[in-house]
């Protein structure tokens, strides 16, 4: 390749990363303005939509989950770690507001032991109890879920009550 080949080539890998970074810089510059709502697992919060508000769309319903309620309040509860978005339309289908929904772990008084990949989550309020998070370990799961669930049938009587 000659000198003039290489120059001529640097100018269109340029040109095509300026067009680029032009066409991405408008989509990043929307991304930061959209409001973010932080959400716990396994935990609600209301929020108040926009007035005129007909339909509520939730990206990813595995993330998050609503609830409508009457005079423009909604229920959001986490429902599993990640990010997802939400969508407000009024009746005739025109966007009113979107908000990207942030489901995260719980922070204060879980504590999570690791042995190798092998994880189990402790709820230290303030005695450790065995609490079942998102990530830990099946055979922990299922132990700890199977031990709540036989707790919760003898206490509504559902085990055959003899």
């Amino acid at each position: 390749m000659s000198d003039r080949t290489t120059c001529s080539a640097r100018r269109m890998i340029f040109a095509a990363g300026a067009v680029m970074m032009a066409a991405i810089a408008p989509c990043r510059a929307v991304e930061a303005t959209t409001p973010v709502v932080a959400v716990t697992v396994d935990n609600a919060k209301v929020i108040r939509l926009p007035e005129k508000t007909r339909t509520v769309i939730v990206g990813n319903p595995i993330i998050a989950d609503v609830s409508l309620q009457k005079n423009g309040v909604l229920i959001l509860t986490g429902k599993s770690f990640g990010v997802t978005n939400l969508i407000a339309l009024d009746g005739a289908g025109e966007m009113l507001a979107e908000s990207m929904i942030s489901v995260q772990a719980p922070q204060a008084s879980v504590v999570m032991v690791q042995r190798g990949l092998e994880r189990e989550s402790y709820s230290c309020t303030p005695n450790c109890q065995p609490s079942v998070q998102l990530g830990d370990s099946v055979k922990y799961f299922g132990e700890v879920s199977g031990q709540a669930d036989s707790r919760r049938s003898l206490a509504t009587g559902a085990s055959g009550g003899k």
